[in-house]
């Protein structure tokens, strides 16, 4: 998931490159969304290059390209009151987006527990109990029951899931092919993509140092699945 600035200045460089068939200069983007200088601008268009939503193209002005837009692109918030964003969803599995949640105020967030550390890489301990809370928005969240872990490991840095960034995690015991999960595997939970390939359940990472595991439906038990990403710059 994206913050709510990331997600404004993603979606203002999609509609200006579907307007005119150039991204925006920096002064535009820095006035769009009222920031006080080019630098944040650079410090979101960092953050959104890493997470694989944009890329710079090498030798030309402006050269900026939208890859991919979030699975769930809304038109909240857009800046400086300009007209709703209506973009096509351009990742997921072919699963119809879920309605949008009514809007909530930017500093609305809810406390969420930090149960520990999971792997993204070779499986760690079980989930813990809760050691801290972190607040985070409630537009990153929907109905249901949350909790927060911190990821350990690289295995998933072509989803753009890095080591010590914090997970949002979605209560359940169930989860859709090709869906982020937390996944228990015997006495260890580990961050991996669930493929359901007929009797078997593959758990996949994103990087390709790590194999590809497969179990038994019995192995495999989901506590939830990922809908949101904080990651903290120091």
């Amino acid at each position: 998931m994206l913050t709510r600035k990331q997600h404004e200045l993603l979606m203002f460089i999609h509609e200006r490159i579907k307007e005119t068939g150039v991204s925006p200069s920096f002064d535009e983007m820095k006035e769009a969304l009222d920031l006080a200088s080019k630098s944040g601008i650079h410090r979101l268009i960092t953050a959104l290059e890493e997470r694989g939503f944009i890329r710079r193209l090498a030798h030309r002005a402006r050269a900026l390209e939208v890859v991919k837009l979030p699975q769930q692109a809304t038109a909240a918030a857009p800046p400086k009151g300009r007209g709703a964003f209506k973009p096509q969803v351009l990742e997921g599995g072919g699963q119809t987006p879920a309605a949008p949640a009514a809007p909530i105020a930017a500093d609305n967030s809810r406390e969420l527990p930090i149960l520990g550390r999971i792997a993204a890489g070779t499986p760690i301990d079980a989930i813990q109990h809760e050691r801290e809370r972190l607040p985070v928005p409630e537009t990153m969240l929907g109905g249901g029951e949350h909790y927060v872990l911190e990821v350990q490991g690289d295995s998933m840095i072509e989803a753009g899931i890095l080591d010590g960034d914090y997970v949002i995690i979605k209560k359940g015991d169930t989860a859709n092919s090709g869906e982020i999960v937390v996944a228990l595997v015997g006495e260890e939970a580990t961050l991996k993509r669930l493929r359901k390939k007929g009797g078997s359940i593959a758990l996949e990472a994103a990087n390709p140092k790590y194999e590809t595991r497969i179990f038994g439906p019995d192995q495999v038990e989901v506590q939830g699945k990922l809908v949101g990403l904080i990651r903290r710059y120091h």
